[in-house]
């Protein structure tokens, strides 16, 4: 992988996990640079990005200490979505409250222009990005 592209992702990384960027500009960067897609694994405490050329890059990101909820509640998870998108929450306290709502990792889409948040028995919600 190209030392710049990498630098650039592990930034965007590090910058969104300590609440300094929102997803957006999260968004905006790594399509910058060429990213298509990326896991985000709390089970793993990792995200994985992927580049259109194939190419990943898995790093290591350390998750809130709070047990994964055994069952799914899709309903939490949309709170927490919809906290992130206003700005009423930023990335630390989102990775908490889906924790807490039996999301055990989710995969963006960029794109396709989605979300998948998954539950620990195949439960999927599927939230689109907002227009624009």
């Amino acid at each position: 992988m190209n030392p710049s592209i990498k630098e650039a992702i592990e930034k965007c990384a590090h910058q969104s996990h300590v609440g300094e960027l929102t997803f957006p500009e999260v968004l905006e960067r790594l399509l910058g640079v060429g990213v298509e897609s990326y896991l985000a694994d709390y089970r793993d405490q990792s995200s994985t990005y992927y580049l259109s050329n194939n190419e990943a890059l898995r790093i290591s990101m350390e998750m809130p200490q709070v047990d994964i909820a055994e069952s799914f509640n899709e309903e939490g998870v949309i709170l927490a979505i919809r906290g992130a998108q206003s700005d009423q929450l930023r990335y630390l306290e989102f990775l908490r409250l889906t924790m807490a709502a039996g999301c055990m990792g989710y995969m963006v889409w960029i794109a396709g222009r989605h979300v998948s948040y998954f539950g620990r028995r195949g439960e999927v919600h599927i939230e689109h990005f907002p227009p624009g």
